[in-house]
């Protein structure tokens, strides 16, 4: 019998972000317990109950076997020592690129304030494309609108981008929406709705620096990120040597 199974890594280090903490930590925890890991997690300080220990509460009361999942908050410090760890063998990181700042010439249509920890919604108009706020990612409310006269300056606004996580194409013919989505890179399109939604039974994962080349979520994907491939045979007799 010869036959190729996927054994478990056996440590998964998990780095959550701060940005939808119990979604984004527990889609790659569940997987990776499930597939008969240990975990170690390290959910953004500021959201260290929503992403870390809501989930091993849940755990624990589901009858999680002790020591299989830590939780571990903490700063740079303890992400460094989990990567540098050569027994943590897979490290599945959510993070971003420093937040765009709102001098680049571009006009503020709404928004552009804020209160205490809360950004009010903000729309730009005349931005430039090198402006940091339309080629960064910014992680808030900001939305950045550039126009186009014609489908090829879409498809080459779109493109001309290191990242390539998400993609909403809005329009009438859903066939043109989908041409549209084969020429330009991106790890997800949704056709007629925003870039944002989840679904743990489809792969999630970008393209450029927006992605490793991993997906996570679905079957296909779990299994890549949080097992191994080993390819095992055997037989009910020692075989003779020579032959």
């Amino acid at each position: 019998m010869s036959l190729a199974r996927r054994p478990p890594v056996g440590v998964v280090g998990v780095i959550s972000p701060f940005n939808v903490p119990l979604i984004l930590s527990i889609r790659s925890v569940a997987p990776a317990l499930t597939l008969g890991n240990a975990v170690a997690l390290e959910p953004d300080p500021r959201t260290a109950v929503t992403g870390g220990v809501i989930i091993a509460r849940v755990l624990q009361e589901a009858g999680l076997p002790e020591g299989v999942l830590h939780i571990v908050p903490g700063g740079a410090d303890i992400g460094q020592a989990l990567v540098e760890d050569p027994r943590v063998r897979v490290i599945s990181f959510t993070g971003s690129t420093a937040v765009g700042s709102v001098d680049g010439g571009a006009s503020l249509a709404a928004g552009g304030t804020y209160e205490g920890l809360f950004y009010r919604p903000t729309v730009m108009t005349d931005i430039s494309t090198d402006s940091p706020a339309y080629a960064n990612e910014v992680f808030g409310p900001v939305a950045p609108i550039t126009p186009f006269d014609s489908i090829e300056e879409a498809v080459a606004l779109a493109s001309d981008t290191e990242y390539g996580l998400s993609l909403g194409i809005l329009t009438r013919d859903v066939m043109k929406g989908v041409e549209l989505a084969d020429r330009i890179p991106s790890g997800i399109v949704h056709i007629n709705d925003q870039t944002i939604s989840d679904e743990a039974v489809a792969p999630f994962g970008g393209v450029g620096v927006s992605g490793t080349g991993a997906r996570l979520g679905g079957p296909t994907g779990n299994l890549e990120s949080f097992t191994e491939t080993q390819w095992l045979t055997l037989q009910g007799e020692i075989t003779g040597y020579p032959f």
